[in-house]
């Protein structure tokens, strides 16, 4: 399939958070979007979620440095022409799979280069904190945030320079520099666990 997806997620070192995001990606691995997950983890001891990555059949890359520089080493051994950036503990609508072929072919269509980030719920069962209200305010007023997702080609990643390693909060200066015209919110929704 030429919109096959690297799906890149930055683990911390938590196991339950990234078996729920594995378990959300298991439909979209067999109906072969996905063309391989990377678990990146940057906790002291990564053995947990290295045995995760072996169990589930995932890549596995313990890195040593900034979140950002994480990213950026797990964009770098990626070998799928598309690049998903999601957080550990975020969980996909159904829907992703058909949505995110579909965005992946009218992007190619265009010719124009485009990145999708999919459209946030807040999680039915969690208690709505003074953060939350925080969060959604900033998304009314700059945009998606980095716990969004990020589906971008690597072409486009590239041309863009990527996650800055040494930038902090370089997911949001990622997403301010695809700016409102080269991003499209997907009607697919992502829930944090």
């Amino acid at each position: 399939m030429p919109f096959m997806v690297s799906v890149i997620i930055p683990t911390e070192g938590a196991e339950q958070p990234a078996v729920a995001t594995l378990s959300a990606l298991v439909p979209g691995a067999a109906a072969g979007v996905i063309r391989e997950v990377l678990l990146v983890d940057r906790s002291s001891d990564s053995r947990v979620i290295e045995r995760v990555a072996d169990i589930a059949g995932c890549n596995f890359l313990r890195f040593d440095g900034s979140h950002a520089a994480a990213l950026a080493a797990g964009a770098a051994q990626a070998r799928g022409p598309w690049l998903m950036f999601l957080p550990a503990g975020a969980v996909l609508d159904p829907g992703w799979i058909d949505e995110t072929a579909q965005f992946i072919q009218s992007v190619a269509a265009s010719g124009r280069p485009r990145a999708g980030v999919f459209r946030y719920a807040r999680s039915p069962y969690a208690e709505v904190s003074v953060l939350d209200r925080l969060r959604a305010i900033a998304r009314a007023l700059a945009g998606p945030l980095a716990d969004q997702g990020l589906l971008i080609a690597r072409d486009h990643y590239r041309a863009l320079g990527g996650h800055a390693a040494n930038a902090r909060r370089a997911e949001a200066r990622l997403l301010r520099q695809l700016g409102r015209g080269s991003r499209t919110t997907l009607r697919s929704r992502i829930v944090m666990v």
